[in-house]
């Protein structure tokens, strides 16, 4: 193997690895989107049943629209196009169901951006392009591109990511053991490249889900009588 033209291939595996680390300091892990509801009304209760929920999120919720406006940051990005990052990033605050996955995007891509430019500052322009608050999938996209990541393998970390973040709030919630996670983690493998697959095809038009179930349970989840996750 030439380890020199190898470089840049490496390079953008490590930042893929550091901006999809579960040490990102966005916060991403105190929040259940809704999750912790639904578990505490034993709709989800173990295993099967969270894997078949992440899985029904998948094929049909709204991490379909989120990954999509990912991909279409980084599109932005690529193209120079930052007025079409600051048109997505309000269509998706517009678009979010409930005040309080809103206010989460907006926690997480506001403490992504500020990371984001501690690490690159070079990258402010396209930043402050986009508008404040800036959503943490937009931000996410825009930042996978300043910082050369591959397009495809950007989607991918999205989605691992966020189902990695479910299935930590089953863990602690139903409970499952960490190999009962694991074990849904390599399940899903399959559904989330199938995901990944399809966010590049997606036209405008197909910018949809249905997630009345997950806006229902976030709505609920702010009266929930004990809490171990913000929302």
């Amino acid at each position: 193997m030439d380890r020199e033209n190898s470089t840049p291939d490496r390079q953008q595996l490590l930042r893929l690895l550091q901006l999809s680390s579960p040490l990102l300091p966005v916060g991403g892990y105190s929040y259940s989107e809704g999750l912790e509801q639904i578990i505490d009304r034993g709709i989800i209760r173990d295993r099967e049943t969270l894997q078949a929920w992440i899985d029904r999120e998948l094929q049909t919720g709204a991490i379909r629209i989120e990954t999509a406006m990912v991909d279409r940051a980084y599109l932005a990005g690529m193209a120079g196009d930052l007025e079409r990052a600051c048109y997505w990033n309000q269509w998706l605050s517009a678009a979010r169901e409930t005040e309080e996955l809103r206010l989460q995007s907006w926690q997480m891509g506001g403490s992504l951006v500020k990371l984001a430019l501690e690490l690159t500052p070079e990258i402010a322009d396209s930043i402050s392009a986009i508008g404040n608050p800036c959503n943490y999938a937009i931000a996410f996209g825009v930042v996978a591109q300043s910082w050369q990541i591959d397009r495809d393998a950007t989607i991918l970390a999205y989605l691992h990511t966020w189902v990695a973040n479910q299935l930590g709030v089953g863990i602690k919630s139903i409970p499952l053991g960490q190999t009962a996670g694991q074990q849904i983690l390599w399940h899903l493998q399959a559904n989330i490249d199938a995901l990944a697959r399809t966010i590049p095809t997606l036209a405008d038009g197909d910018l949809y889900a249905c997630s009345w179930g997950l806006s229902l349970a976030s709505m609920q989840h702010e009266t929930l009588y004990s809490r171990l996750f913000r929302s």
